[in-house]
């Protein structure tokens, strides 16, 4: 029996080994059965960034590997009811100014994020649709100001969050934005900026969360340049911040 015993020790030893050599330290994506569909808005009424071909051609190019079906538009009759009906989560994109939605396409993205689906801002979508106030509340806050486009330090607040992305703080060069009011008391904040690393002092919320209704809203600041897009840490986090938006399937 010790000799029986004692091989069986040795499988069980030996089968665990095998195991642990083959989980990977780092998950390599794999495309969902059931993607998450995402309505990319990029329209501008405003001032439009360089980087927004940039940000259609990184999302389109990484989302099948990460479970996400992008469909990119400029185009807003794409916001009916019927027709976001198809969607899990719309992105607003850097877009800017007053865009021209109708009154029921208004009420059809609210309705949208309202009855569970997702909404993920990025960038200048705090500059954009000022005259709706339904708008401001979805996105979180509106832009007032970039005093600092830099290299600046973002501090990761909540690493835990699924939409974070990210868990260790870090440098990037940036149009750092300021809001008419601090977001914070309303909205779970994700990451601010690191105001020493710019030479200034204060609260600067940069990334958030908060619910909307039934269903999730997510706003980031970064995205000004085109190297922001192609940096894996912060493709990391809208790839995150999507996912998290998307109701449960």
């Amino acid at each position: 029996m010790p000799f029986v015993s004692a091989a069986v020790n040795i499988f069980v030893c030996l089968s665990f080994a095998a195991a642990c050599a083959k989980t990977p330290t780092t998950p390599t994506p794999v495309a969902s059965s059931t993607p998450v569909r995402v309505l990319m808005l990029t329209a501008t009424a405003g001032f439009r960034h360089d980087s927004i071909p940039t940000a259609r051609e990184v999302l389109t190019s990484i989302g099948p590997s990460n479970g996400l079906a992008i469909t990119a538009t400029e185009d807003l009759s794409a916001f009916t009811t019927s027709n976001l009906a198809g969607f899990d989560v719309v992105m607003f994109n850097l877009t800017s100014g007053e865009l021209p939605f109708t009154p029921e396409q208004r009420n059809a993205l609210i309705a949208f994020v309202n009855g569970g689906k997702g909404f993920v801002g990025t960038h200048s979508a705090t500059d954009t649709l000022y005259e709706w106030p339904d708008y401001g509340r979805l996105v979180g806050a509106y832009f007032k100001e970039h005093p600092w486009t830099q290299q600046g330090r973002v501090l990761v607040e909540d690493a835990s969050h699924p939409a974070a992305g990210v868990r260790d703080s870090f440098t990037v060069e940036e149009e750092f934005y300021t809001f008419r009011e601090n977001p914070r008391p309303s909205v779970h904040v994700l990451m601010r900026l690191d105001a020493e690393s710019v030479g200034a002092s204060g609260d600067f919320p940069l990334v958030w969360t908060q619910s909307f209704g039934s269903g999730r809203s997510y706003y980031n600041a970064l995205g000004h340049f085109e190297s922001t897009w192609r940096d894996a840490r912060f493709q990391a986090q809208i790839v995150a911040a999507i996912k998290w938006a998307a109701p449960i399937r």
